[in-house]
């Protein structure tokens, strides 16, 4: 009897841990619908970390991820997407459609994406790391994953259906050869009658970029009888030929075409498609295929199980201890973090461009936007595999010539300011990152020295422009005249900010390189200065806001032109790269006045001193001059540190989380860009925030009781903890510790995750003086060890 208790006992502790543990899995936390609403555009399928194949359901409303919770009709599932963009669609290549034909007639079926688009069924959605599935009103159901180069897909077809000879209606998938923005320009199928597989390729346009791409892919059906199969062109279909070649059309009329298969009817109707894609060829897309995927009889649930087990371990190196805070901002922190490792993606081996041992990632998706939270957040979280990143980044170096400021589908993406690669790469080196195999500094340091000294021929999709204006005015002219090379003649504001801010950050590499060059990236690091004009006012609806001295353009010859301070701006009109151009890009010049990264101290000093400096960045937040959903406006709320008033950055931080970043699909501002969005919100969630390219973590109170980081390469567990925490309060540092010895600074280094360290926050209710003092601010380069100055 007593071994019989001890046995029951042992199983109830069994039971009762793993209920636990499945109550406590990291995955739960994961809302992959979170900004797939409202214009977040954050793609919500099945991925693995970095992984190149990203399954999901297209629709034909908010599609640039793919899917949305708009309550559109799918048109697809597809298996490449990029997550976060903005603009023209991404990717969606040669999307497969489930579908029954009405009275067994191939020719009753829908193959036109107009006619095929489908309701899905709002409460049938499941999006959980490595899966999503839907259904759709038809009565088909979806369910897939993913391998790192291939798709498998789960569609269960309803058996009630029947001809009206009483026969069951026989399942069909169809592939058609398009994306989600149309752009295919030619495409090519070839199917095997017997066995159903479906090879071929197309070429298609990148939604931000120069040039074409050819996507290959290879599709194997399982579950049912082949019936027939063949090709279909402009809603008609047969089953001869087995193949087809397809190109625009006269006047570039877009003729959609595909292939499509359909099988015997049986008790379950359930028909499993594996799709492998490939940029070398259709026989890697099928080696990719079978060697991640191995049949037959197709692992669904292993592969699924694999896939959340790879999203484990990457989300496993934080732990919260959540003090009372609600679940809503645990499911917001993990989510962010989720979605900062989707993308770049890992091309590695399907590079046909050059050869090389290095490693290739792709879907920079823009370094503009990735540079200031995103990649810095990788350092932290995986290091690893941001080293594979940078070092993939200067081999396209070694055989472009250039560093990218974007890259998408093997194509140069569009530069939108300066060459933000340099401040990637300064960033990685002055934290110093290590992976596996070593970065190679020295090409670093040349490539972002080819940045700052050799204009390219089309800077409109590398390096800089107008370089020779630079070097000799000291500043990008408003209508420069630059015969080097070509690329789109505006936003001379903004890129004489951005390009002094690369030029420090070079500096700053090439310091600590020893090399005594360093100086001339110093001076220019302080060109901002000249397109400021102290006698310039604004006003909203014809009132004058109160502030003098603002960025303004200059020409060739010195004189001054003119840009409206709220132009770009929310209050005004959005300005990109063709829409409404203008001297500064996606936002105005009030946003960016504060883009000086790296001296904040003569910010303040040339607008009167901390007083005034404090009220104008309070008016950028309160005015709705803020475009929070855009990523110039990340750093303008934390730059009351360098003011000496922590406490307001911390309320700023509040006042946007969780109003504008939450836990809902609409609980996005802007494009996640990737994750851009997604590394500011864990940021701000974990109570630090980058001053990317200088070893600068600003500190603000955490949102939880403590949060701790365990740093993959060495094990190290560094862990911000919250002393007096109260859920949802507005609180402030009152007093520090670090690793048990006070301090005071309001920033710290990148160090305190490298080496484990523990930070200690005393809380209270009302803002103290810490932090405040001018030893404790964050660095400025005209204080050198930071500083107020006025």
């Amino acid at each position: 009897m007593r071994n019989l208790d001890f046995t029951l006992l042992f199983l109830f502790f069994i039971v009762f841990s793993l209920q636990t543990a499945a109550q406590t899995d990291i995955l739960q936390y994961v809302d992959q619908l979170i900004g797939t609403n409202n214009g977040g555009n954050v793609f919500a399928g099945a991925t693995l970390p970095y992984g190149m194949a990203k399954a999901v359901a297209d629709v034909d409303g908010q599609n640039t991820g793919g899917f949305s919770t708009d309550g559109s009709n799918v048109t697809g599932f597809s298996h490449m997407h990029d997550s976060g963009t903005g603009g023209n669609p991404s990717l969606g290549n040669f999307p497969l459609f489930p579908q029954l034909c009405a009275e067994d007639q191939v020719d009753n079926c829908e193959f036109l994406i107009e006619g095929r688009a489908t309701h899905y069924v709002n409460e049938s959605v499941v999006a959980t790391p490595g899966y999503f599935a839907l259904d759709l009103v038809s009565g088909v159901s979806a369910e897939m994953t993913v391998s790192r180069h291939a798709a498998l897909y789960r569609f269960t077809f309803p058996a009630d259906q029947k001809a009206s000879n009483g026969s069951v209606l026989s399942p069909l998938i169809l592939l058609d050869l398009t994306d989600l923005s149309a752009s295919r320009q030619n495409a090519a199928v070839i199917l095997d009658e017997k066995t159903g597989r479906m090879m071929g390729n197309g070429t298609f346009i990148p939604s931000f970029g120069s040039g074409s791409f050819v996507l290959h892919f290879c599709a194997d059906f399982e579950g049912a009888t082949v019936k027939d199969n063949g090709i279909w062109v402009n809603n008609r279909a047969g089953t001869e030929p087995k193949e087809l070649f397809v190109t625009r059309g006269i006047n570039l009329f877009y003729i959609q075409a595909g292939a499509w298969i359909r099988f015997e009817a049986t008790e379950t109707n359930e028909i499993s498609a594996r799709v492998g894609v490939s940029f070398v060829s259709p026989e890697q897309a099928c080696q990719n295929a079978e060697t991640e995927i191995p049949g037959p009889n197709w692992d669904f649930d292993g592969l699924q199980s694999s896939a959340e087990d790879a999203w484990r371990e990457k989300l496993g190196g934080v732990t919260i201890e959540a003090g009372g805070q609600d679940d809503s901002f645990l499911t917001n922190f993990y989510s962010a973090m989720y979605r900062t490792m989707m993308s770049p993606q890992n091309y590695t081996g399907e590079n046909p461009l050059w050869k090389s041992t290095e490693p290739y990632y792709d879907s920079f998706y823009c370094i503009w936007d990735a540079f200031r939270s995103q990649l810095p957040f990788l350092t932290i979280i995986d290091p690893d595999t941001l080293s594979e990143m940078v070092r993939s980044l200067i081999d396209t170096y070694v055989h472009l010539g250039w560093l990218p400021d974007c890259r998408m589908s093997l194509c140069k993406g569009f530069t939108q300011g300066g060459s933000n690669a340099d401040v990637v790469l300064t960033d990685a080196h002055v934290k110093n990152l290590t992976g596996p195999t070593p970065i190679n500094w020295n090409l670093a340091l040349q490539a972002v020295i080819n940045d700052a000294e050799n204009e390219p021929l089309d800077w409109s999709n590398e390096g800089r422009g107008g370089l020779q204006s630079w070097k000799t005015l000291n500043y990008i002219p408003y209508l420069d005249y630059d015969y080097l090379g070509f690329g789109t003649n505006s936003r001379s504001i903004s890129r004489t900010l951005e390009y002094s801010y690369n030029d420090f950050c070079i500096s700053t590499f090439s310091k600590s390189m020893g090399l005594s060059n360093y100086t001339t990236y110093l001076s220019r690091s302080s060109n901002w200065q000249n397109l400021y004009k102290s006698d310039t006012k604004s006003f909203i609806n014809g009132n004058d806001t109160g502030f003098t001295g603002f960025l303004q353009p200059k020409y060739l010859n010195g004189t001054w032109g003119y840009q409206d301070p709220i132009l770009c701006s929310p209050l005004d009109s959005f300005c990109s790269l063709t829409d409404n151009p203008q001297e500064t890009f996606e936002d105005s010049i009030w946003e960016y006045q504060f883009f000086v990264p790296h001296d904040i101290a003569t910010l303040i000093k040339q607008w009167g001193g901390v007083d005034a400096f404090i009220s104008r960045l309070n008016f950028l937040h309160t005015s709705g001059l803020t475009d929070i959903g855009n990523e110039p406006s990340f750093l303008t709320v934390f730059l009351y540190h360098y003011a000496g008033r922590p406490a307001l950055s911390a309320d700023r931080v509040r006042s946007y989380i969780p109003s504008q970043f939450n836990a809902t699909t609409t609980g996005l501002p802007g494009n996640d860009d990737t994750g851009a969005m997604a590394s500011f919100t864990a940021f701000c969630l974990s109570g630090l925030f980058p001053n990317p390219g200088q070893n600068v973590y600003f500190i603000t109170p955490p949102f939880f009781e403590s949060i701790s980081f365990t740093n993959p390469q060495n094990g190290k567990v560094a862990t911000i903890r919250n002393v007096g925490f109260v859920a949802n309060a507005s609180l402030y540092v009152q007093s520090a510790t670090l690793n048990g010895v006070g301090y005071n600074k309001s920033w710290i280094g990148h160090e305190f995750f490298s080496e484990g360290w523990t930070l200690e926050l005393m809380l209270g209710d009302e803002e103290s003086e810490w932090g405040t003092k001018e030893e404790d601010l964050p660095p400025s380069v005209s204080t050198g060890v930071g500083g107020m100055m006025g």
